[in-house]
């Protein structure tokens, strides 16, 4: 897993992108320390690019659902950006995909920060 982590400073989001598997032992632990980090460096707004997650498993599945609750513990908040259809399919099954706030386009997700 490749996680390249940017941040657009006019609306104080970060933008974490992953690239590879989001499985157990590919990632899962890679996107938890990645996400610690910047909770504890008092990161508020995160948004997590998927599109270059082809394949997620419920290790995966699990460690988005953990992100999401140590950001709210935190105070903080996680979205989801480009979604792609075999992990927006894991979501739909496991009736998670309402839990998360997704967008299909970077410009909207950063908006949707403001409010």
């Amino acid at each position: 897993m490749k996680i390249t982590t940017r941040r657009d400073r006019d609306e104080d989001v970060t933008i974490i992108e992953l690239e590879g598997k989001l499985t157990i032992g590919e990632g899962d632990v890679q996107l938890r320390d990645a996400i610690k980090e910047l909770l504890d460096d008092g990161i508020k707004r995160i948004l997590i690019n998927l599109q270059g997650v082809k394949m997620m498993d419920s290790s995966g599945l699990g460690e988005l659902v953990r992100v999401r609750a140590s950001a709210m513990s935190a105070e903080a908040t996680v979205k989801l950006l480009h979604v792609e259809d075999k992990v927006a399919e894991v979501l739909e099954m496991t009736r998670l995909i309402g839990v998360f706030e997704t967008f299909d386009d970077e410009i909207d997700a950063i908006a949707s920060f403001r409010g």
